[in-house]
């Protein structure tokens, strides 16, 4: 989808409820009317914004299927000079360091954490083969019951590892995305045509995906649930090119084909609303996010340090006491020396409070947030603002991450187990926490899950039954991953 840069303007005129309340009524457990009926409302609105945004469809449903390579062809040109510019000296595109990479995957997470569920509502149509394309898009997006697949699953993790898990404090922008998808999840029966056309639209190949992936692995940030979306969602076989067979067979015959149509482009376009990967990444402001770190901890610290040490000649404590004043205490932290900027974190004497043997700050701060200062501190003051570094010498310094993967994968045949501790960073991390989940593991919730099945005395029920716990709020747990498994048996 286009890749401009929107302001965002919330419209809530025609829904009670805020975009991040409504986004957490349709992801929850059980969905009410009022809920629904808000969604109804809420997509309406959003469908009018669509409309005034340019059409990038051809005019001919015919078209489609050249507009689309010629589209997968020009995003793969583009990817091909990126690749050359970087390998002439080039800085990185997207992310200015580490915590910059690192508050992307933390802003886009509403809308990750509920990847394909505008397809969910189609699953009641499970014995029409005119939508088992688009089914089984829904199946692939959720791994297909296997939890290493799932991308849910996968991006929680991700998140997890990289202390990155405060996205629920987002602004509204960053909700609007996933609130369209679960819009749609919900009422897909009325919209099928924009389920149909947001499906179209989401699983095309952009550029930015693919150059996060490759900036990702250079920072030493796992890229697999990137890469996999570049994998799966390709024009030849994958979801783009499902994505246009459904289309085409979901045309009506009878009927208003021409009103079908546009309301396919409108679909296609409610990509296009809320914060994209563009805006996030543009939107990044260092200080800015140092600044808010602390002044989110001083609501805990203001009254929980003695005082013996004193800045500037006042306790920490009555610097901490008014939010407002945290950008003059870094500022007095480093004019007392306590943070010298433009140099290693660990030269500085605040960090060593942070990390270290015997840090008496130890835990105060999370793995993003501790990336912030690191990044913060060794950025000197005269930098220029938003200026990228130079991609080489950070290549130089730290290994991507599939380099620290052969590094791991060496120590481990060389049987060096103390080197394969301290050198299996995000990865080994990442696969640990799930290679032995184990889905075949039934503890007792999945045991009483079957007994619920085996219960039921009609194939229809037994499919809803399955279907309610492939829902976005349930599909990434032990039960739902299961049902999934099942319900892609039963469909085969």
């Amino acid at each position: 989808m286009s890749n401009l840069v929107r302001t965002f303007k919330p419209q809530a005129k025609n829904f009670d409820e805020s975009i991040k309340q409504l986004y957490f009524s349709l992801a929850a457990d059980e969905v009410g009317d009022a809920a629904r009926d808000q969604a109804k409302e809420y997509l309406q609105d959003q469908l009018s914004q669509a409309r005034t945004l340019r059409n990038e469809l051809p005019e001919r449903l015919s078209d489609l299927a050249p507009w689309m390579h010629e589209r997968a062809a020009a995003v793969g040109e583009e990817y091909r000079q990126y690749l050359s510019a970087r390998k002439g000296g080039a800085p990185r595109r997207f992310f200015t360091n580490r915590s910059h990479a690192l508050h992307f995957l933390q802003a886009v997470a509403p809308t990750k954490l509920v990847d394909g569920a505008w397809l969910y509502g189609l699953l009641p149509r499970w014995k029409d083969l005119d939508y088992l394309p688009l089914i089984r898009t829904y199946l692939e997006e959720l791994g297909d019951g296997i939890a290493e697949k799932n991308h849910v699953v996968l991006y929680k993790k991700l998140l997890t590892t990289h202390g990155c898990d405060q996205w629920r404090d987002l602004d509204e922008e960053h909700f609007i995305q996933g609130a369209i998808q679960l819009c749609l999840a919900h009422e897909a029966d009325q919209f099928l045509p924009e389920v149909i056309g947001y499906n179209l639209g989401y699983e095309q190949l952009p550029l930015h995906l693919l150059i996060t992936a490759y900036e990702l692995n250079e920072l030493g940030i796992d890229p697999y649930y990137f890469t996999l979306h570049i994998t799966i969602d390709n024009a030849a076989t994958g979801h783009a090119h499902k994505a246009l067979a459904s289309l085409q067979q979901l045309q009506p015959l009878v009927g208003d084909a021409e009103l079908f149509y546009r309301r396919v482009a409108d679909g296609y376009r409610l990509n296009d609303l809320g914060a994209n990967t563009m805006s996030v990444i543009r939107s990044f402001d260092l200080e800015k996010e140092v600044i808010d770190v602390f002044r989110e901890k001083s609501m805990v610290g203001k009254n929980m340090h003695s005082d013996y040490c004193r800045v500037a000649g006042r306790t920490v404590n009555d610097w901490l006491s008014d939010a407002e004043q945290i950008p003059a205490f870094l500022k007095a932290l480093e004019d007392a020396g306590w943070i010298v900027r433009g140099e290693p974190a660990e030269h500085s004497r605040f960090w060593r409070l942070i990390q270290g043997e015997h840090a008496e700050m130890f835990g105060v701060f999370n793995e993003y947030e501790q990336q912030l200062l690191r990044d913060w501190i060794a950025l000197p003051v005269s930098s220029e603002r938003g200026r990228l570094p130079d991609a080489g010498a950070t290549a130089s310094r730290a290994p991507s991450f599939r380099m620290q993967q052969r590094q791991v994968a060496a120590a481990k045949r060389s049987g060096d187990s103390k080197r394969v501790q301290y050198i299996g960073t995000a990865r080994s991390i990442f696969r640990k926490t799930h290679e032995h989940e184990g889905v075949d593991d039934f503890t007792s919730e999945l045991r009483l899950f079957e007994q619920k099945l085996s219960s039921l005395n009609s194939e229809d029920a037994v499919m809803r039954t399955l279907i309610n716990m492939m829902s976005p709020a349930h599909h990434h747990t032990k039960v739902g991953l299961m049902a999934t498994r099942m319900f892609s048996k039963l469909i085969a």
